[in-house]
């Protein structure tokens, strides 16, 4: 039977949560009484992960597991899920269960409204530093002010997709990827669900501070020309201050004013319209080198392998 649901978990050494939410999942979708199945995508994994999950998909004919040859990164473990995906709608959610399982059926119930892109919002966030809690904000409220499509604040991946998005979504396959900027950018009916936000279950975070990082500049560069913009403000703002400086220079000088006088003057233009120059140089590189990663061609992510229930629609395709 062809499942109704479809949840994507992307996995990077999770082995220490993977049974409490598959338990928990379970929980939420049996009584649901409709067909699910839950994609596991391993990202590479080097505990147990990869263990775990081929014996569960043995024991379970709900799970399908979707392996990588290594490490390809969160949203592309997230794109390969939705590309393996069956079901009508998709859930995209973590296994650290900080997003908690309890809150599909709401996301659900949002769906069978009408909705297409039911997203989840953290009204709250427990386990986190205030300085984690401070950039987050800062984060997404920067994107929506700088980019042309308004992505909703205080949202994670966490989500439902209908299945005429995700079938959209796969058409993009843009490297760089901020898949909730991806959700937002397609339209079609989009509604928010608050949550609370709960503390990792067990393990360490697999988002530091240099992956965080990394994400803003995608989501940056993939929805936004601002940075390039900035350039050129800096380049006006520069040669308005040299317009200026240039008559005060000569009057000084015809007055006998020393104030101009000497080397240090001079050294400090030069470094600060160099380091102007370097910035916008960078800038420029960071869009140069997503154009070059995208005209190589080659594909988001290699599987391994992928396992499926003998029972399931997509075994039976392969016979």
């Amino acid at each position: 039977m062809k499942p109704v649901y479809s949840i994507v978990v992307p996995v990077f050494n999770e082995a220490d949560n993977l049974s409490e939410l598959h338990r928990r999942l379970a929980e939420v979708m049996n009584p649901l009484r409709e067909a699910w199945e839950v994609v596991f995508v391993n990202d590479g994994s080097t505990d147990e992960s990869s263990n775990f999950l081929n014996a569960l998909s043995k024991k379970d004919n709900h799970v399908r597991v979707v392996e990588f040859v290594r490490n390809f990164g969160h949203q592309i473990a997230a794109t390969a899920g939705m590309d393996s995906a069956e079901g009508e709608a998709v859930v995209i959610i973590d296994a650290d269960l900080q997003d908690p399982p309890e809150v599909i059926p709401d996301l659900i119930a949002r769906w069978k409204q009408g909705y297409e892109v039911v997203y989840a919002v953290r009204s709250e966030r427990e386990g986190e530093t205030w300085l984690k809690e401070f950039t987050a904000k800062l984060f997404y409220r920067l994107i929506y002010r700088i980019t042309d499509v308004k992505i909703p604040l205080d949202t994670g991946d966490f989500r439902l997709l209908d299945q005429k998005v995700v079938a959209v979504l796969r058409n993009m396959r843009e490297r760089h990827r901020f898949l909730r900027g991806m959700a937002a950018w397609v339209g079609f009916r989009q509604i928010g669900v608050p949550y609370r936000r709960h503390a990792r279950f067990a393990g360490k975070t697999k988002y530091p501070l240099g992956k965080m990082i990394r994400l803003a500049l995608n989501a940056v560069t993939s929805f936004s020309y601002f940075p390039l913009q900035m350039a050129t403000y800096l380049g006006f703002i520069c040669a308005g201050i040299a317009a200026i400086a240039i008559p005060v220079v000569i009057v000084l000088r015809l007055t006998g004013s020393g104030a101009f006088f000497g080397q240090a003057t001079t050294l400090i233009s030069v470094l600060f319209l160099g380091g102007v120059q370097l910035i916008c140089v960078g800038i420029l590189g960071e869009y140069i080198g997503r154009i070059y990663d995208e005209v190589k061609g080659r594909p988001l992510y290699i599987k391994r392998e992928e396992t499926t229930h003998p029972s399931s629609p997509s075994a039976r395709k392969k016979r």
